[in-house]
């Protein structure tokens, strides 16, 4: 590929549609959220009310969800299913370093030990058929990470779960909305964490949610956001005390009625919004499907992504990068696989497929403000070369 100081002019525009630099995201925020964010306020009730209970019911009704918990975060989520799944000290959980250090980071929080197996260089997802070796005595759970919103290949995951009596965890930051095998993510495995944070697809803020299949260990999810305590059977006695006896650790992880609020506002049009932004995919693996130098991830046609990010792998990533850059656009590994932090026990070279992802994978703008003429642009931009 051309160095940069030799790149070719392009035909058409010189910069980026609107003249501003096109990032990778862009928060979403409906018109309608300061309107809902201002009553709670002007309520003055601002902690976990009504509001929180009728988001989680807005999650199951829109998104499929069961029995999804609302919480402060998606690493709230990752350590309370970790918790409720009674993973602690000496257990080992399997998962894919291709993931932020929230997903490894919350398995040495309760004491356990992150195995990382190696990923699918197709897609950047855990490959199952580098898991069952690394089952030993101690292992207590699989945790697949649904890179860039496309689902895991959860039906061989499961089955290898099943196998040797472990929980499966979906850590599902990037997948609200997607579908695996015409079911949606959040109501297939044992546990299933999403994230509300500010850019991704739906934002409370920061928020997440946790999904529990079993209704009992939904009932436990739901009493440990907070504290431990019942709140639905501890009334209030006469000197103002609830009455609860605690039998085990909880935590303060509830989401507020003014993160609800703004959560409420934007599942509007939710579907709509990932409709667009599958159109903009779509134009995207046309427009760039003949590009020498550039290897579009793979898709099977069993699941539908949610379509957080749009990556694929590139020739001379840098200079790919310092082009995009250049012409108004940006670009960016967003995480490399995060087995080479000293916490983790550093980085593994045996991973070959997860080393080989780190040299290569690049992801490019999509977001719900993407227009059709600015990916186009940036369709454009790449078949210039770099």
């Amino acid at each position: 590929m051309a160095d940069i100081s030799s790149l070719p002019a392009l035909t058409g525009n010189q910069v980026p549609p609107g003249g501003q630099f096109l990032p990778l995201f862009n928060t979403f925020v409906h018109p309608s959220a300061q309107q809902r964010v201002s009553e709670v306020l002007a309520s003055t009730f601002l902690s976990e009310g009504k509001l929180v209970k009728q988001f989680e019911g807005q999650l199951t009704a829109e998104l499929g969800m069961l029995h999804p918990a609302a919480l402060n975060s998606g690493t709230s989520a990752l350590h309370l299913a970790l918790e409720v799944a009674g993973v602690g000290a000496g257990d080992e959980v399997i998962l894919s370093p291709q993931t932020f250090i929230a997903s490894a980071i919350t398995v040495v929080q309760v004491g356990a030990r992150p195995v990382f197996a190696d990923i699918q260089y197709e897609n950047g997802n855990i490959d199952p058929a580098d898991v069952e070796h690394r089952i030993t005595p101690r292992t207590k759970a699989i945790m697949a990470v649904h890179w860039g919103g496309y689902p895991c290949d959860m039906a061989e995951l499961h089955a290898i779960a099943q196998r040797h009596n472990l929980v499966v965890i979906e850590d599902a930051a990037h997948a609200p909305g997607a579908t695996y095998q015409g079911q949606p993510i959040g109501a297939i495995s044992d546990y299933t964490c999403f994230s509300f944070q500010a850019i991704k697809h739906l934002t409370t803020g920061d928020g997440g949610a946790l999904c529990a299949r079993d209704p009992e260990k939904a009932r436990e999810v739901f009493r440990r956001r907070w504290f431990g305590i019942d709140r639905a059977n501890s009334p209030m006695n006469e000197v103002g005390e609830r009455e609860y006896d605690l039998t085990d650790v909880g935590y303060k992880y509830h989401l507020s009625d003014y993160a609800a609020a703004l959560g409420l506002a934007n599942l509007n049009g939710f579907h709509d919004r990932m409709a667009v932004r599958r159109q903009r995919v779509q134009q995207y693996r046309d427009g760039l499907a003949a590009v020498a130098g550039l290897t579009l991830f793979q898709h099977q046609t069993d699941r539908e992504s949610a379509h957080w990010l749009f990556g694929f792998h590139v020739e001379n990533r840098l200079d790919f990068i310092r082009a995009l850059k250049a012409r108004g656009v940006g670009a960016s590994v967003v995480h490399d696989g995060i087995d080479n932090n000293t916490l983790f026990g550093g980085k593994r070279p045996e991973l070959t497929q997860q080393r080989r992802f780190d040299e290569t994978q690049i992801h490019i703008p999509l977001h719900d403000a993407l227009t059709a003429e600015q990916a186009g642009y940036i369709v454009d931009v790449i078949k210039q070369g770099w």
